[in-house]
């Protein structure tokens, strides 16, 4: 290949990827616009391919320190259970993942803890491959549900636990509810969450705006919650003992974002698998990744760690919601 061509593709490549994101963005609808975007990405498996199991964010360490990218996912969720005093529980502790995924956290959780675990996903194609990646005798299931309205009763569980679901849910107070509603008494939730910055106490400017809602309309996102806007509404559920316990974890997991960039460099073997409609998918998300980018590293965004445990004692108002109907 001569250096002409390869200053051309330099260029072209960009360009093309650019046109691509802004002409064909994939704004939230409703559960099912959500839905589908997870059946598409499970489907093709470029997203497996260059995150591997765990469609979440990796833990590289406060400061930062040079890790693999798939190492980095895994030590995520050691990280999560250990912030959340999930190691202190014995096996057979039942636990609901919500928003599981194809299942990584959900088997780590079973294997090496020896949980009990229910994953949940909206996406019936990540329940599809989560059960296919599950190895007999790993205690880890997977079905359909909506965490807007979750088909399990009250106080059905010991642990809930969430990894980057929250951003897709378009009412954070009834999000916040569902996952408190399901914990037994005295039962403990952890969460790891996409945040904005609290715009009550600074608001958005003229070039944060238009970045914030660039990371809404491509990612099937409604809104992002900020932490103190979260942890509020999870007390104000009714259902929290104690406060609810928060952790900034911008810094452990920013070099993630361009680590996802990089593996499709050190990964070339991907063209070959998937051709040119897998390079121009993944060109497609390229922007996406830098503005995630420049919006967790200048404070936009951050990345968002609760603990909360569930009250022994139901108080009224805790029970008149809970047995309210969610809307859907």
């Amino acid at each position: 290949m001569n250096l002409s061509l390869v200053l051309w593709l330099l260029i072209a490549l960009p360009i093309l990827g650019i046109a691509i994101y802004l002409i064909t963005p994939r704004r939230y609808q409703s559960s099912d616009s959500v839905a589908t975007s997870y059946d598409a990405w499970t489907e093709d498996g470029i997203l497996e391919f260059y995150w591997g199991e765990h469609i979440h964010l990796g833990h590289y360490g406060a400061p930062p320190r040079r890790k693999d990218f798939l190492v980095a996912k895994s030590d995520f969720v050691h990280e999560m259970v250990r912030w959340g005093g999930l190691d202190q529980l014995p096996p057979g502790t039942t636990v609901l993942d919500v928003g599981c995924g194809i299942g990584g956290s959900s088997r780590i959780l079973a294997k090496d803890y020896g949980f009990e675990v229910t994953g949940v996903t909206i996406s019936p194609q990540q329940v599809k491959r989560a059960q296919e990646l599950t190895p007999a005798g790993v205690t880890a299931q997977f079905r359909v549900d909506d965490a807007m309205a979750l088909s399990y009763p009250d106080a059905s569980f010991d642990v809930v636990w969430s990894i980057e679901a929250g951003p897709h849910m378009p009412d954070k107070a009834i999000f916040a509810r569902e996952l408190m509603r399901v914990l037994k008494p005295g039962g403990i939730l952890v969460v790891a969450d996409w945040n904005q910055r609290d715009d009550r106490q600074i608001p958005l400017n003229f070039w944060e705006r238009p970045v914030m809602q660039q990371l809404l309309d491509q990612w099937a996102h409604p809104a992002f919650s900020s932490i103190e806007g979260f942890s509020e509404q999870l007390a104000a559920t009714g259902f929290v003992a104690g406060e609810v316990i928060t952790a900034d974890w911008t810094e452990p997991t920013l070099p993630s974002w361009l680590d996802s960039i990089w593996q499709g460099i050190a990964r070339p073997q991907g063209l070959i698998k998937f051709g040119a409609s897998g390079l121009i998918k993944s060109l497609r998300e390229v922007p996406t990744l830098i503005l995630m980018r420049i919006a967790f590293g200048t404070g936009l965004c951050r990345f968002g760690m609760f603990r909360a445990q569930r009250n022994t004692a139901t108080s009224d108002r805790s029970h008149n919601l809970s047995t309210a109907t969610a809307p859907l």
